[in-house]
């Protein structure tokens, strides 16, 4: 595996790598030129697991070893100093290990929805934790697929990428290019949408009918703004996560997941990986 030594934190080679905490810089520059970053050896194996294309790999120095195994192909592999890394990144690559992947183009709703027996459907979830963390209870906790509204966070940004843990590379997702009148098509396709919201008149989770359960379609909206009204008005059902001590609501991510365990507690048990 030949290795190219990289001094200048400004190389040009290293170009897809500059600035990765500009979030804004980021957003504008990754999709429109086909390209996310994988950040950890963990995550950038499972990209490649999944069969995105890399186009370069940036590593410390220290830890080129770590790579020795791979088959990097074309991929370049350049290494440099945790001080080169951390001027061009921005940030102190503490886990020592980047990649540049080519994206691939996304599958339609229609055909994830055809391949799917539970979805969840997400509104306006542009903070990028909170969307990797949704990714990966949806991918452990029995989800098929993934729906996003036009205005949803990229899923491989950097953050959301590190924190799903890289199962945004194996969950299916798609994007529903109107809304929430694609939440037509969610139900044209079999399924029942179930509006999760925290309303005193909606339905406990845990209520549901075996039909309302049978197909599945969890729509989930933003950090506190929570589902828009036309939204809620589009689906077949409101349900609600019942809390206790006054507690009002949890945080996204969270609330999916005691869902996603709520709708699929009657599976046959399964393993991992």
């Amino acid at each position: 595996m030949p290795v190219h030594e990289i001094t200048d934190p400004d190389d040009d080679r290293i170009a897809d790598y500059r600035a990765l905490t500009d979030v804004e810089l980021r957003t504008r520059w990754e999709p429109p030129h086909g390209l996310f970053i994988a950040e950890g050896e963990l995550v950038l194996r499972r990209a490649l697991r999944a069969g995105y294309p890399a186009r370069s790999y940036l590593v410390d120095a220290k830890r080129v070893d770590q790579l020795a195994d791979l088959d990097t192909g074309y991929a370049p592999v350049y290494a440099a100093t945790q001080d080169v890394l951390q001027r061009a990144t921005g940030f102190h690559v503490h886990r020592g290990v980047l990649a540049s992947f080519h994206r691939r183009p996304l599958p339609t709703a229609d055909e994830v929805l055809a391949a799917a027996r539970r979805v969840v459907l997400l509104e306006d979830v542009n903070n990028h934790t909170n969307l990797g963390a949704v990714f990966r209870g949806a991918a452990a906790l029995g989800i098929d697929a993934v729906l996003l509204s036009p205005s949803c966070a990229d899923p491989l940004y950097r953050r959301s990428v590190r924190v799903s843990m890289g199962e945004v590379f194996a969950m299916p997702y798609a994007k529903l290019d109107r809304w929430p009148e694609g939440l037509d098509q969610v139900r044209e396709a079999g399924f029942t949408v179930l509006a999760m919201t925290p309303a005193p008149d909606a339905v406990p989770i845990q209520r549901l009918t075996p039909a309302q359960r049978e197909r599945a379609a969890l729509l989930l909206g933003a950090e506190g703004p929570g589902l828009t009204a036309a939204a809620q008005a589009a689906s077949d059902v409101r349900v609600v996560l019942p809390m206790r001590r006054g507690v009002d609501s949890l945080n996204v991510a969270a609330a999916a997941a005691v869902a996603f365990w709520e709708l699929g507690r009657d599976d046959p048990p399964f393993g991992g990986e």
